[in-house]
């Protein structure tokens, strides 16, 4: 049944404030669910946190149709709030629910569950770039050497990175070097949240690492990393990759139920696997695993010609999602 909501329509008493102002310590960041309208268009949202900087309340929230999301102060929108379940049915033709719904027909396995392909019908892959805890420096000459390969027939290059909350502590000026990257144009960055400290241990099964670990609070995972993305300037997607894409049945749905889409990989280079076209490709850009890169610089060597002849190549994965689940 089609659902009603009430929009509580705040007055525009304070102007919109660029996504860069926000870049400060943010205080009561919650879920906060709605559907939105947006004073500077017509479009529809839906408002999946809020919280307060300096006194003004701000929300995330995300277009149902393209996954895109933004940052807004909460006086620029129109919103009825609503269960998160109440707002799938109401949004259920959209890209945003229809790839919930797809990653949780996987919800069960314990490794590589949510979303593994973009788009089968584009030729080319998603690139992601796994941005895990780590004492060694960014790999810098893998995003060059993409910039480089693809330019200008890719302009910016479009690569998603799963950010940790560990790695932005530890790694400052590897992350503003990759967002003055975005700034300037050369790369369109998708954050996929990672988790906040990603913990794992080499003595434990993996029914019980990562994110499996008892006593894990997953709410503290899940909030403070999109948190410190958003006091860093950048904004979060809603895809959240599990550390060590690994996750039972319990932790997958307390992962959706925060409104974020599970995305794993059908191609993790550094094990060997073959992508195809369509495939979500996983790489380690944080110093730890220099054959994944290795290996993803073989591949556009062979995929050289056609990448000149603009008939393969990378794709934004929120563009990916969004086609495939309209079709």
């Amino acid at each position: 049944m089609k659902q009603s909501f009430r929009y509580h329509c705040l007055p525009l008493s304070i102007i919109l404030v660029a996504v860069a102002s926000f870049a400060q310590h943010l205080d009561s960041y919650s879920p906060f669910f709605a559907a939105c309208s947006l004073s500077s268009d017509t479009c529809h949202y839906i408002a999946l946190r809020s919280f307060r900087q300096a006194g003004v309340r701000g929300l995330f929230i995300v277009k149902p149709a393209t996954l895109a999301t933004q940052i807004v102060p909460a006086d620029s929108a129109c919103c009825a709030p609503a269960a998160l379940a109440d707002l799938r049915g109401l949004f259920a033709q959209t890209a945003y629910a229809a790839a919930l719904d797809s990653s949780e027909k996987s919800e069960r396995r314990v490794q590589d569950a949510g979303l593994v392909r973009g788009s089968p019908g584009r030729k080319g892959i998603d690139l992601t770039a796994d941005l895990c805890p780590s004492r060694l420096p960014l790999a810098r000459d893998f995003f060059t050497g993409l910039i480089d390969q693809f330019l200008p027939t890719e302009r910016p290059v479009p690569v998603a990175l799963a950010v940790t909350g560990v790695w932005m502590n530890t790694h400052q000026d590897d992350l503003e070097w990759l967002v003055d990257l975005g700034k300037k144009g050369d790369l369109s960055i998708t954050w996929i949240n990672h988790s906040y400290n990603h913990l794992i241990s080499d003595s434990v099964p993996v029914e019980k690492n990562f994110l499996l670990r008892k006593g894990t609070n997953l709410e503290a995972e899940v909030l403070k990393t999109e948190q410190k993305m958003i006091e860093s300037g950048i904004t979060p997607s809603v895809f959240f990759r599990f550390p060590g894409l690994v996750s039972d049945s319990l932790v997958f749905a307390k992962v959706t139920s925060f409104g974020l889409i599970p995305v794993g990989s059908d191609a993790w280079l550094a094990k060997n696997e073959l992508p195809k076209n369509g495939s979500i490709v996983l790489v380690h850009a944080n110093g730890n695993e220099p054959y994944g890169i290795k290996q993803f610089f073989k591949l556009i060597r062979q995929e050289r010609d056609s990448i000149s002849a603009g008939k393969w190549m990378l794709y934004d994965l929120r563009e990916s999602v969004a086609e495939n689940e309209k079709k």
